[in-house]
């Protein structure tokens, strides 16, 4: 990969031939685990200006029409998350001459309070061609990481870094977006549209909530301002970018069945019930999916946007037959895109009901890949892949000038993205919504074996046992087999959350940007065998601080828990009636602990008894700084290994999902972000 200096430039055709899509990551460190930044992208012509707010992309406007932009979100990593946003530079308007890359903080927050910010860049195979990294980036509110351009018919890519003292309005106008909001009570400002609600139920557009809905609604995105009629009177002022296009979604709440009783089931367009056998699943499962891939654009275009893929004309094959050897092969199926007469093809191997791939099984389709110049191989299954531990362990030929990217889905995955958009973000009609609802259904369901990962695998037993005996030796080869099931299963309670919500939710991991993977966990394994927990930290956008997760397999007790900061003015009993008043409706056994200066801990007690004496929650010494409080839930874990009810991935799904339920959701910090206008332009 080739590392570059401020100011630098290449062309991407010299680093790789497969640079017609490319994948751009923004990256950093944020030494609290709670910062964080929103990317942006906009697309200039030769005058160096957005040619209509509509080339504007950013967090409520995160697709091109066209499919030249894809906004894909945050990925975790090994040191934290990344944001990618996927370019089919093929399909880029011939008008367009740059494309600027950029990131913005939100409520005063600088980039100088984040370390190590990077941008990367990968061709349509996923191999790593450039990186940037911005060592001075100071106390902006914005920043240009960098930027793509034209010059006569070859893409080449320069490294910016430049910063924006007052933040993203600032950079905005700059490239000629129209951020002022003087059309009255009933337009949101240009910053709080560019944050936007962050997938809250309903977006706020200065209009009264609508009651329960009926019929599907719509939520807000961005297109062009609409230009005056010339039969209207007077002039009309310009719509800003909050300007909607209306999307379908599901409601929340259905309507009420015209069954005759409860026993009735209704009419499902993917049948479940005559699923017999793990061949059965695979078959169906594969060809459901792939179906509404093809008829529903914008979920195709969101699955295959991360794996290089262009956006274009999508059909998708089951059960085909392949040449190999003697023997032919017979993938499980096949997605070819077309775009200005190029094809995209992948090959898919899908594997459900917690079967495992198969190494050489998946080995010939890259061989088979590679022979007839398919650009990636797609793996499917309940498993969820860690960066730095593969699924699967294949050999790449390296005397081959074609190369095939390996990319691997999990099923928990494929049901995020489906509920984002059904539940969300919205799609492009009535029909499109309904199929992904379908397709919802059919992968919830008990018989389909989509279910994500939900097995601990063989060590789960062994080292629960030798942790209860005290037997369990630092370095045993199964405590790290442990924590990386214990990391895939945060990975996907992360999933199931974030498409609950609409938010993102992402692990947090406190270890330096570059730090070996394969090292970070065995360490965290010898820590296990130490002390016998297992623990992990969630970052909810918009809570009010860092969801702590601790699994004790000595006591078999869960403990989650938030630590939320006290506030800046104020009495501290105020402050305990407060938060005792905003947790009116949480669990009477949350247990609630005042955290003071330089000691180890404060007073504490559960909410039943506090909402009686919240006095109680005061140290005795008065002198002594309040710094914050620890809410916390505990319960028992299951002892089994699987995804029953009595396992363990079932009782620590259920205790993350109850405990934001119960007690997040009541802190003022747990909101979608939503600030005036005029205050969110100010503050950049």
């Amino acid at each position: 990969m080739r590392e570059m200096v401020k100011g630098s430039n290449v062309a991407l055709a010299a680093l790789s031939e497969n640079a017609g899509s490319v994948i751009v990551s923004l990256s950093w460190v944020s030494p609290t685990g709670e910062g964080d930044a929103d990317v942006s992208v906009l697309l200039l012509d030769a005058n160096g200006k957005v040619r209509s707010d509509g080339d504007f992309y950013f967090y409520n406007n995160p697709v091109a029409a066209d499919g030249s932009v894809q906004l894909l979100g945050k990925t975790p990593t090994e040191t934290g998350d990344e944001d990618r946003i996927s370019f089919d530079l093929t399909a880029v308007p011939s008008g367009i001459d740059r494309i600027v890359v950029a990131a913005s903080r939100y409520a005063g927050a600088g980039f100088g309070e984040l370390e190590e910010l990077k941008v990367t860049l990968a061709d349509g195979v996923g191999e790593s061609l450039l990186g940037f990294a911005i060592d001075d980036a100071g106390p902006v509110g914005a920043i240009i990481f960098g930027e793509l351009y034209r010059r006569g018919e070859e893409w080449k890519f320069r490294a910016v870094g430049q910063g924006y003292d007052t933040g993203l309005a600032a950079l905005a106008t700059d490239f000629g977006v129209d951020i002022d909001d003087d059309a009255g009570a009933d337009d949101v400002g240009a910053e709080e549209a560019l944050h936007g609600a962050g997938g809250s139920e309903q977006a706020d557009t200065g209009l009264p909530a609508p009651a329960v809905e009926q019929e599907p609604r719509v939520t807000p995105g961005l297109v062009p301002a609409p230009r005056p009629s010339v039969d209207e009177a007077g002039p009309k002022k310009a719509v800003r970018p909050r300007t909607a296009k209306k999307k379908v979604t599901v409601p929340r709440v259905a309507r009420k069945s015209l069954a005759d009783n409860d026993s009735w089931k209704q009419a499902r367009l993917f049948p479940v019930s005559a699923l017999k056998s793990d061949r059965d699943r695979e078959t169906r499962a594969t060809s459901v999916l792939l179906s509404v891939m093809a008829q529903v654009p914008e979920f195709g275009r969101r699955l295959t946007a991360a794996f290089g893929a262009p956006s274009g004309r999508m059909e998708t094959f089951t059960e085909v037959s392949l040449p190999h050897g003697d023997t032919p092969r017979r993938p499980d199926g096949v997605i070819r895109v077309e775009r200005a007469g190029k094809l995209w093809t992948a090959l898919v191997e899908t594997k459900t009901n917690g079967n495992g791939l198969k190494p050489e099984q998946v080995q010939a389709y890259v061989d088979i890949a590679a022979r007839r110049g398919y650009e990636a191989v797609i793996t499917l299954s309940n498993d969820v892949a860690l960066e730095g531990s593969p699924l699967v362990d294949v050999r790449i030929d390296g005397r081959r000038k074609h190369k095939v990217a390996l990319w691997h889905l999990s099923w928990a995955e494929v049901t995020h993205q489906a509920q984002m958009l059904i539940r969300h973000e919205g799609v492009g009609d009535k029909a499109h919504a309904w199929l992904l609802q379908e397709l919802l259904y059919y992968l919830r369901h008990e018989n389909s074996g989509c279910h994500g990962f939900q097995n601990m695998g063989a060590a789960w037993v062994p080292v629960r046992n030798g942790i209860d005996n005290e037997i369990l030796c630092q370095g045993d080869p199964r405590a790290l087999d442990v924590v990386e099931s214990w990391e895939r299963l945060i990975r996907q309670i992360c999933l199931s959350l974030g498409g609950e919500l609409g938010q993102k939710v992402l692990p947090v991991q406190r270890a330096k940007r570059g730090a070996d993977p394969t090292a970070r966990r065995s360490r965290l394994a010898d820590q296990l065998c130490l002390d016998g927990r297992l623990q992990a930290e969630l970052r909810i956008e918009g809570a009010p601080g860092i969801l702590a997760i601790s699994a004790d397999l000595r006591t078999a007790k869960l403990r989650t828990s938030i630590e939320i900061p006290a506030p800046e003015q104020g009495y501290p009993l105020t402050w305990a009636k407060r938060l005792i008043r905003r947790l009116a409706e949480a669990p009477a056994d949350l247990h609630i602990e005042t955290l003071v200066e330089g000691e180890a801990g404060g007073p504490r007690g559960t909410l039943e008894r506090l909402r009686r004496e919240p006095a109680d929650m005061l140290p005795k010494n008065g002198g002594t700084d309040i710094t914050g409080f620890r809410l916390s839930l505990f319960k028992s874990m299951g002892s089994g290994r699987g995804n029953a009810e009595s396992g363990f991935i079932r009782s620590v799904d259920d205790a993350v999902h109850r405990f934001h339920a119960g007690v997040v959701v009541h802190l003022d910090g747990s909101a979608p972000r939503q600030a005036p206008a005029k205050e969110r332009a100010a503050t950049g």
